[in-house]
């Protein structure tokens, strides 16, 4: 059994509305210095074989158009 963990990003050039949005409160918060904010999400599992991994991405986990993922197995 593997542990694994995907971490889903918006591509560079592509729009992220949540990212601008903590982008603009960060200043109002008294946060300054923060740039290029970027809002993904993670996935974690628990799989038999991490080999589907990247099939499972590309056909479910992530949109390949429009998102970057990256792939780290924890354990196996």
């Amino acid at each position: 059994m593997a542990r694994a963990r995907v971490l889903i990003r918006p591509k560079s050039g592509i729009l992220d509305p949540q990212g601008e949005a903590v982008e603009r409160a960060l200043p109002a918060l008294g946060f300054d210095g923060a740039s290029d904010v970027r809002i993904g999400r993670l996935v974690e599992l628990e799989l038999d074989d991490a080999a589907d991994l990247d099939q499972m991405c590309e056909r479910l986990l992530a949109n390949p158009l429009i998102e970057d993922y990256e792939i780290e197995v924890v354990s196996s």
